[in-house]
Protein backbone atom coordinates (compact mmCIF):
# COMPACT_ATOMS: atom_id res chain seq x y z
CA UNK A 1 0.00 0.00 0.00
CA UNK A 2 2.98 2.41 0.43
CA UNK A 3 3.07 5.11 -2.60
CA UNK A 4 5.26 3.69 -4.98
CA UNK A 5 5.04 0.02 -4.41
CA UNK A 6 3.28 -2.95 -5.84
CA UNK A 7 -0.13 -1.49 -6.09
CA UNK A 8 0.94 1.37 -7.67
CA UNK A 9 0.28 -0.54 -10.86
CA UNK A 10 -3.62 -1.72 -10.08
CA UNK A 11 -4.01 1.54 -8.96
CA UNK A 12 -3.11 3.26 -12.08
CA UNK A 13 -4.58 0.61 -14.22
CA UNK A 14 -8.13 1.16 -12.84
CA UNK A 15 -7.28 4.84 -13.31
CA UNK A 16 -6.40 5.02 -17.02
CA UNK A 17 -9.56 2.65 -17.63
CA UNK A 18 -11.38 5.42 -16.63
CA UNK A 19 -9.70 8.20 -17.57
CA UNK A 20 -9.22 7.11 -21.36
CA UNK A 21 -12.98 5.81 -21.12
CA UNK A 22 -14.30 8.77 -20.05
CA UNK A 23 -12.05 11.54 -21.91
CA UNK A 24 -11.61 9.96 -24.92
CA UNK A 25 -13.47 6.76 -26.12
CA UNK A 26 -17.06 8.01 -24.53
CA UNK A 27 -16.99 10.95 -27.06
CA UNK A 28 -17.36 8.47 -30.04
CA UNK A 29 -20.62 7.57 -28.73
CA UNK A 30 -21.90 10.87 -27.27
CA UNK A 31 -20.90 12.76 -30.53
CA UNK A 32 -24.01 11.91 -32.33
CA UNK A 33 -25.90 13.21 -29.52
CA UNK A 34 -23.88 16.28 -29.05
CA UNK A 35 -24.58 17.25 -32.83
CA UNK A 36 -28.12 16.58 -32.25
CA UNK A 37 -28.46 18.32 -28.97
CA UNK A 38 -27.04 21.57 -30.79
CA UNK A 39 -28.50 21.46 -33.88
CA UNK A 40 -25.26 22.58 -35.78
CA UNK A 41 -23.67 20.23 -38.48
CA UNK A 42 -20.98 17.45 -37.26
CA UNK A 43 -17.78 19.44 -38.29
CA UNK A 44 -18.59 21.76 -35.39
CA UNK A 45 -18.81 18.96 -33.26
CA UNK A 46 -15.57 17.37 -34.16
CA UNK A 47 -14.11 20.90 -35.03
CA UNK A 48 -14.18 21.32 -31.32
CA UNK A 49 -12.38 18.61 -30.56
CA UNK A 50 -10.09 19.71 -32.78
CA UNK A 51 -9.41 22.46 -31.08
CA UNK A 52 -9.20 21.14 -27.90
CA UNK A 53 -6.11 18.64 -29.13
CA UNK A 54 -4.57 21.12 -30.74
CA UNK A 55 -4.64 24.12 -27.87
CA UNK A 56 -5.18 21.80 -24.82
CA UNK A 57 -2.41 19.18 -25.70
CA UNK A 58 0.38 22.04 -26.01
CA UNK A 59 0.56 22.02 -22.57
CA UNK A 60 2.37 18.78 -22.64
CA UNK A 61 5.89 20.17 -22.36
CA UNK A 62 4.88 21.81 -19.54
CA UNK A 63 3.01 18.66 -17.39
CA UNK A 64 6.23 16.84 -18.24
CA UNK A 65 8.57 19.37 -16.68
CA UNK A 66 6.31 19.94 -13.55
CA UNK A 67 5.99 16.16 -13.27
CA UNK A 68 10.01 16.49 -13.13
CA UNK A 69 9.82 18.77 -10.51
CA UNK A 70 6.98 18.16 -8.13
CA UNK A 71 6.23 14.18 -9.20
CA UNK A 72 3.59 12.47 -10.22
CA UNK A 73 1.22 11.84 -7.03
CA UNK A 74 0.53 15.83 -7.23
CA UNK A 75 0.10 16.68 -11.11
CA UNK A 76 -2.14 13.70 -11.16
CA UNK A 77 -4.21 14.16 -8.54
CA UNK A 78 -4.63 17.73 -9.28
CA UNK A 79 -5.38 16.58 -13.34
CA UNK A 80 -8.00 14.22 -11.96
CA UNK A 81 -9.65 17.13 -9.99
CA UNK A 82 -9.75 19.00 -13.34
CA UNK A 83 -10.43 16.40 -15.16
CA UNK A 84 -13.56 16.02 -13.35
CA UNK A 85 -14.18 19.85 -13.41
CA UNK A 86 -13.41 19.75 -17.01
CA UNK A 87 -16.39 17.11 -17.96
CA UNK A 88 -18.79 18.95 -15.65
CA UNK A 89 -17.98 22.01 -17.54
CA UNK A 90 -18.49 20.54 -20.44
CA UNK A 91 -21.88 19.10 -19.71
CA UNK A 92 -23.02 22.39 -19.53
CA UNK A 93 -22.36 23.94 -22.24
CA UNK A 94 -24.64 25.85 -23.95
CA UNK A 95 -23.15 27.29 -26.98
CA UNK A 96 -19.84 27.37 -29.06
CA UNK A 97 -17.65 28.83 -27.12
CA UNK A 98 -18.03 27.20 -23.74
CA UNK A 99 -18.31 24.02 -25.79
CA UNK A 100 -14.65 24.25 -27.28
CA UNK A 101 -13.71 26.23 -24.00
CA UNK A 102 -14.72 23.11 -22.07
CA UNK A 103 -12.76 20.84 -24.95
CA UNK A 104 -9.47 22.68 -24.41
CA UNK A 105 -9.54 22.10 -20.74
CA UNK A 106 -10.50 18.79 -20.77
CA UNK A 107 -7.46 17.59 -23.05
CA UNK A 108 -5.12 20.18 -21.49
CA UNK A 109 -5.63 17.52 -18.54
CA UNK A 110 -5.37 14.58 -20.28
CA UNK A 111 -1.59 15.32 -20.25
CA UNK A 112 -1.53 14.85 -16.74
CA UNK A 113 -3.73 11.75 -16.19
CA UNK A 114 -3.09 9.22 -19.45
CA UNK A 115 -0.63 6.94 -20.44
CA UNK A 116 2.49 9.07 -20.66
CA UNK A 117 1.99 10.63 -17.12
CA UNK A 118 1.47 7.56 -16.00
CA UNK A 119 4.25 5.58 -17.50
CA UNK A 120 6.56 8.76 -16.07
CA UNK A 121 5.31 8.04 -12.11
CA UNK A 122 6.33 4.18 -13.08
CA UNK A 123 9.39 5.64 -14.53
CA UNK A 124 9.72 7.33 -11.12
CA UNK A 125 8.66 4.27 -8.74
CA UNK A 126 10.95 1.94 -10.98
CA UNK A 127 13.53 3.89 -12.69
CA UNK A 128 15.36 1.71 -15.02
CA UNK A 129 13.57 -1.21 -14.48
CA UNK A 130 10.14 0.18 -14.84
CA UNK A 131 9.63 -1.11 -18.96
CA UNK A 132 7.49 -4.87 -17.29
CA UNK A 133 5.52 -2.32 -14.99
CA UNK A 134 4.88 -0.18 -18.14
CA UNK A 135 3.81 -3.49 -20.23
CA UNK A 136 1.43 -4.66 -16.99
CA UNK A 137 -0.44 -1.13 -16.67
CA UNK A 138 -1.09 -0.98 -20.15
CA UNK A 139 -2.67 -4.47 -20.17
CA UNK A 140 -5.10 -3.20 -17.95
CA UNK A 141 -5.89 -0.18 -19.12
CA UNK A 142 -6.42 -1.69 -22.31
CA UNK A 143 -10.04 -2.72 -21.30
CA UNK A 144 -10.97 1.31 -21.72
CA UNK A 145 -12.81 0.87 -24.85
CA UNK A 146 -14.08 -2.99 -23.95
CA UNK A 147 -15.95 -1.14 -21.10
CA UNK A 148 -16.46 2.33 -21.65
CA UNK A 149 -18.19 1.83 -25.28
CA UNK A 150 -20.86 -0.51 -24.57
CA UNK A 151 -20.92 1.31 -20.94
CA UNK A 152 -21.95 5.10 -22.42
CA UNK A 153 -23.93 2.94 -25.36
CA UNK A 154 -26.16 1.67 -22.05
CA UNK A 155 -26.11 5.16 -19.91
CA UNK A 156 -27.53 6.81 -23.33
CA UNK A 157 -30.70 4.28 -22.79
CA UNK A 158 -30.92 6.66 -19.06
CA UNK A 159 -29.63 9.78 -19.19
CA UNK A 160 -29.26 12.33 -22.12
CA UNK A 161 -25.12 13.23 -23.10
CA UNK A 162 -24.85 15.66 -20.23
CA UNK A 163 -26.12 13.49 -17.82
CA UNK A 164 -23.54 11.06 -18.83
CA UNK A 165 -20.46 13.36 -18.46
CA UNK A 166 -21.74 14.47 -15.28
CA UNK A 167 -21.52 11.06 -14.16
CA UNK A 168 -18.11 10.43 -15.91
CA UNK A 169 -16.95 13.76 -14.05
CA UNK A 170 -17.70 12.61 -10.67
CA UNK A 171 -15.73 9.12 -11.39
CA UNK A 172 -12.64 11.21 -11.91
CA UNK A 173 -12.75 13.31 -8.59
CA UNK A 174 -14.28 10.03 -6.58
CA UNK A 175 -12.52 7.68 -7.94
CA UNK A 176 -9.42 8.87 -10.12
CA UNK A 177 -8.45 11.48 -7.20
CA UNK A 178 -7.66 9.45 -4.46
CA UNK A 179 -6.03 6.59 -6.26
CA UNK A 180 -3.55 9.04 -7.14
CA UNK A 181 -3.23 10.64 -4.30
CA UNK A 182 -2.95 7.37 -2.19
CA UNK A 183 -0.71 5.27 -4.22
CA UNK A 184 1.67 7.46 -6.29
CA UNK A 185 5.33 8.48 -5.76
CA UNK A 186 5.52 11.49 -4.34
CA UNK A 187 8.85 14.22 -5.51
CA UNK A 188 11.77 11.42 -6.53
CA UNK A 189 15.13 12.37 -5.83
CA UNK A 190 17.68 11.48 -8.41
CA UNK A 191 20.59 9.44 -6.56
CA UNK A 192 22.44 8.28 -9.91
CA UNK A 193 22.80 11.92 -10.77
CA UNK A 194 23.95 12.72 -7.25
CA UNK A 195 26.32 10.29 -6.80
CA UNK A 196 27.71 10.29 -10.19
CA UNK A 197 30.23 12.94 -8.95
CA UNK A 198 31.69 10.68 -6.13
CA UNK A 199 32.77 7.80 -8.96
CA UNK A 200 35.73 8.28 -10.20
CA UNK A 201 35.70 5.98 -13.03
CA UNK A 202 32.24 4.47 -13.53
CA UNK A 203 31.80 0.82 -15.11
CA UNK A 204 30.97 0.64 -18.60
CA UNK A 205 26.92 0.94 -19.15
CA UNK A 206 24.72 -2.32 -20.03
CA UNK A 207 23.49 -2.58 -23.53
CA UNK A 208 20.03 -1.60 -22.05
CA UNK A 209 21.00 1.55 -20.45
CA UNK A 210 23.28 2.75 -22.68
CA UNK A 211 21.63 6.02 -23.30
CA UNK A 212 22.09 8.02 -26.78
CA UNK A 213 23.81 11.62 -26.72
CA UNK A 214 24.46 14.26 -29.05
CA UNK A 215 23.43 13.75 -32.79
CA UNK A 216 22.75 10.20 -32.44
CA UNK A 217 19.80 11.56 -29.49
CA UNK A 218 18.66 14.29 -31.53
CA UNK A 219 18.14 12.01 -34.74
CA UNK A 220 16.55 9.00 -32.51
CA UNK A 221 14.35 11.80 -31.28
CA UNK A 222 13.31 13.65 -34.60
CA UNK A 223 12.23 9.54 -35.63
CA UNK A 224 10.19 8.82 -32.42
CA UNK A 225 8.33 11.87 -32.65
CA UNK A 226 7.61 11.56 -36.18
CA UNK A 227 6.31 7.68 -35.74
CA UNK A 228 4.27 8.12 -32.39
CA UNK A 229 3.25 11.50 -34.50
CA UNK A 230 1.34 9.38 -37.71
CA UNK A 231 0.50 7.14 -35.59
CA UNK A 232 -1.09 9.29 -33.20
CA UNK A 233 -3.13 10.39 -36.39
CA UNK A 234 -4.92 7.33 -37.47
CA UNK A 235 -5.38 5.88 -33.73
CA UNK A 236 -7.25 9.82 -32.91
CA UNK A 237 -9.10 9.37 -36.52
CA UNK A 238 -10.19 5.58 -35.73
CA UNK A 239 -11.06 6.02 -32.39
CA UNK A 240 -13.67 8.74 -33.00
CA UNK A 241 -14.49 7.37 -36.52
CA UNK A 242 -14.21 3.25 -36.37
CA UNK A 243 -17.78 2.58 -36.12
CA UNK A 244 -18.93 4.84 -39.41
CA UNK A 245 -15.79 3.77 -41.13
CA UNK A 246 -16.64 -0.02 -40.58
CA UNK A 247 -20.31 1.26 -41.63
CA UNK A 248 -19.33 2.69 -45.04
CA UNK A 249 -17.96 -0.74 -46.37
CA UNK A 250 -21.52 -2.34 -45.79
CA UNK A 251 -21.43 -3.65 -42.52
CA UNK A 252 -24.53 -2.89 -40.42
CA UNK A 253 -24.25 -1.14 -36.96
CA UNK A 254 -24.18 -4.30 -34.73
CA UNK A 255 -21.57 -5.93 -36.39
CA UNK A 256 -19.75 -2.79 -36.57
CA UNK A 257 -19.98 -2.68 -32.88
CA UNK A 258 -19.07 -5.88 -32.28
CA UNK A 259 -15.71 -5.69 -34.74
CA UNK A 260 -15.23 -2.39 -33.08
CA UNK A 261 -15.54 -4.42 -29.42
CA UNK A 262 -12.82 -7.28 -30.49
CA UNK A 263 -9.98 -3.65 -30.85
CA UNK A 264 -9.86 -3.86 -26.61
CA UNK A 265 -8.98 -7.65 -26.42
CA UNK A 266 -6.96 -7.76 -29.12
CA UNK A 267 -4.84 -5.08 -27.45
CA UNK A 268 -4.34 -6.81 -24.14
CA UNK A 269 -3.56 -9.67 -26.30
CA UNK A 270 -0.62 -8.25 -27.68
CA UNK A 271 0.27 -6.40 -24.63
CA UNK A 272 0.19 -10.13 -22.90
CA UNK A 273 2.38 -11.45 -25.33
CA UNK A 274 4.61 -8.59 -24.95
CA UNK A 275 4.67 -9.24 -20.93
CA UNK A 276 5.32 -13.12 -20.60
CA UNK A 277 7.89 -13.10 -24.06
CA UNK A 278 9.31 -9.75 -25.24
CA UNK A 279 11.78 -9.19 -22.46
CA UNK A 280 14.39 -10.96 -24.78
CA UNK A 281 13.39 -8.79 -27.49
CA UNK A 282 14.79 -4.66 -28.17
CA UNK A 283 11.49 -2.23 -27.04
CA UNK A 284 12.69 -0.43 -30.47
CA UNK A 285 12.58 -3.95 -32.28
CA UNK A 286 8.98 -4.60 -30.84
CA UNK A 287 8.01 -0.55 -32.05
CA UNK A 288 8.62 -1.49 -35.73
CA UNK A 289 7.42 -4.86 -35.96
CA UNK A 290 4.28 -4.26 -34.41
CA UNK A 291 4.10 -0.97 -36.44
CA UNK A 292 3.80 -3.02 -39.64
CA UNK A 293 0.71 -4.79 -38.65
CA UNK A 294 -1.58 -1.27 -38.48
CA UNK A 295 -1.55 -0.71 -42.03
CA UNK A 296 -1.44 -4.43 -43.11
CA UNK A 297 -4.74 -4.72 -40.67
CA UNK A 298 -5.83 -1.32 -42.62
CA UNK A 299 -5.06 -3.06 -46.25
CA UNK A 300 -7.19 -6.13 -45.17
CA UNK A 301 -9.85 -3.55 -44.54
CA UNK A 302 -9.68 -1.67 -47.54
CA UNK A 303 -9.66 -5.34 -49.60
CA UNK A 304 -12.71 -7.27 -47.99
CA UNK A 305 -14.16 -4.77 -45.33
CA UNK A 306 -17.98 -5.94 -46.52
CA UNK A 307 -16.69 -9.42 -45.28
CA UNK A 308 -16.91 -9.22 -41.42
CA UNK A 309 -14.91 -12.02 -41.14
CA UNK A 310 -12.20 -9.88 -42.81
CA UNK A 311 -12.95 -7.24 -41.02
CA UNK A 312 -12.90 -9.14 -37.71
CA UNK A 313 -8.87 -9.72 -39.08
CA UNK A 314 -8.08 -6.23 -39.03
CA UNK A 315 -9.45 -5.44 -36.05
CA UNK A 316 -7.22 -7.91 -34.11
CA UNK A 317 -4.12 -6.76 -36.62
CA UNK A 318 -5.11 -3.51 -35.53
CA UNK A 319 -5.55 -4.14 -32.12
CA UNK A 320 -2.52 -5.61 -31.30
CA UNK A 321 -0.43 -3.03 -33.05
CA UNK A 322 -2.46 -0.62 -31.21
CA UNK A 323 -1.81 -2.32 -27.93
CA UNK A 324 1.62 -2.18 -28.54
CA UNK A 325 2.14 1.16 -29.37
CA UNK A 326 1.10 1.78 -26.15
CA UNK A 327 3.82 0.31 -24.89
CA UNK A 328 6.52 1.21 -26.71
CA UNK A 329 5.69 4.73 -26.20
CA UNK A 330 6.79 4.79 -22.29
CA UNK A 331 9.63 1.90 -23.46
CA UNK A 332 11.33 2.82 -26.01
CA UNK A 333 12.17 6.89 -24.94
CA UNK A 334 12.90 4.91 -21.63
CA UNK A 335 15.41 2.81 -23.52
CA UNK A 336 16.75 5.64 -25.93
CA UNK A 337 17.04 7.93 -23.16
CA UNK A 338 17.10 6.77 -19.97
CA UNK A 339 14.75 7.78 -16.40
CA UNK A 340 16.27 11.49 -16.00
CA UNK A 341 14.18 14.32 -17.47
CA UNK A 342 11.57 11.18 -18.37
CA UNK A 343 8.35 13.64 -17.85
CA UNK A 344 10.00 16.41 -19.73
CA UNK A 345 10.97 13.85 -22.52
CA UNK A 346 7.50 12.46 -23.38
CA UNK A 347 6.44 16.03 -22.94
CA UNK A 348 8.47 16.60 -26.02
CA UNK A 349 7.95 13.58 -27.94
CA UNK A 350 4.07 14.42 -27.39
CA UNK A 351 4.57 18.20 -29.13
CA UNK A 352 5.31 17.75 -32.17
CA UNK A 353 2.22 15.82 -33.35
CA UNK A 354 0.33 18.41 -31.87
CA UNK A 355 -1.29 19.41 -35.25
CA UNK A 356 -1.52 16.01 -36.81
CA UNK A 357 -3.39 14.49 -33.90
CA UNK A 358 -5.39 17.59 -33.33
CA UNK A 359 -6.84 17.67 -36.86
CA UNK A 360 -7.29 13.73 -37.25
CA UNK A 361 -10.98 13.69 -36.51
CA UNK A 362 -11.83 16.68 -38.43
CA UNK A 363 -9.78 15.85 -41.36
CA UNK A 364 -10.82 12.00 -41.33
CA UNK A 365 -14.67 13.38 -41.00
CA UNK A 366 -13.76 15.34 -43.95
CA UNK A 367 -12.43 12.51 -46.23
CA UNK A 368 -15.08 9.88 -45.51
CA UNK A 369 -18.18 12.27 -46.65
CA UNK A 370 -15.78 14.29 -49.29
CA UNK A 371 -13.46 10.79 -50.69
CA UNK A 372 -15.37 7.82 -49.26
CA UNK A 373 -13.78 4.93 -47.33
CA UNK A 374 -11.42 3.77 -50.23
CA UNK A 375 -9.82 6.85 -50.19
CA UNK A 376 -9.78 7.85 -46.22
CA UNK A 377 -8.31 3.93 -45.68
CA UNK A 378 -5.50 4.32 -47.67
CA UNK A 379 -4.80 7.77 -46.16
CA UNK A 380 -4.61 6.12 -42.80
CA UNK A 381 -2.42 2.87 -44.52
CA UNK A 382 0.11 5.96 -45.64
CA UNK A 383 0.39 7.33 -42.01
CA UNK A 384 1.02 3.93 -41.05
CA UNK A 385 2.89 2.89 -43.21
CA UNK A 386 5.32 5.98 -42.73
CA UNK A 387 4.94 5.83 -39.27
CA UNK A 388 6.41 2.02 -39.54
CA UNK A 389 9.40 3.13 -41.83
CA UNK A 390 10.40 5.62 -39.28
CA UNK A 391 10.94 3.10 -36.52
CA UNK A 392 12.79 0.91 -38.89
CA UNK A 393 15.02 3.37 -39.69
CA UNK A 394 15.72 3.78 -35.99
CA UNK A 395 16.02 0.90 -35.40
CA UNK A 396 18.68 0.01 -37.85
CA UNK A 397 20.57 3.46 -36.40
CA UNK A 398 20.39 2.10 -33.08
CA UNK A 399 22.15 -0.76 -34.52
CA UNK A 400 25.06 0.65 -36.48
Amino acid sequence: MRPGGPSVIVALGVTQIFGYGALYYAFTVLAPRITESFGWAPEWTYGGLAAGLFLGGAVAPVTGSLIDRYGTRLVMTVGSGLAGLSLLALAEARGIVSYVLAMVALQAVTTAVFYDAAFAALTQARGSQARRAISQLTLIGGFASTLFWPLTSSLLAVLDWRGVYRLYGLSQILVCLPLHLVFLPGRVKRPIVASAAHVASPPQPEPETAYLTGDARRRAFLLLALAFSLQGFVVSAMAVHMLALLQGFGLSAAVAVGIGAMLGPSQVAGRLAEMLFGRSVSPVTTAWVSAWLMPLGLALLLVGGALPVVAGLFAIAFGISMGLSSIVRGTVPLQLFGPVGFGATMGKLSAPGLVIKAAAPLVFAVALERGGVAVSTLLLIAFSALAALALVLLARSRSA
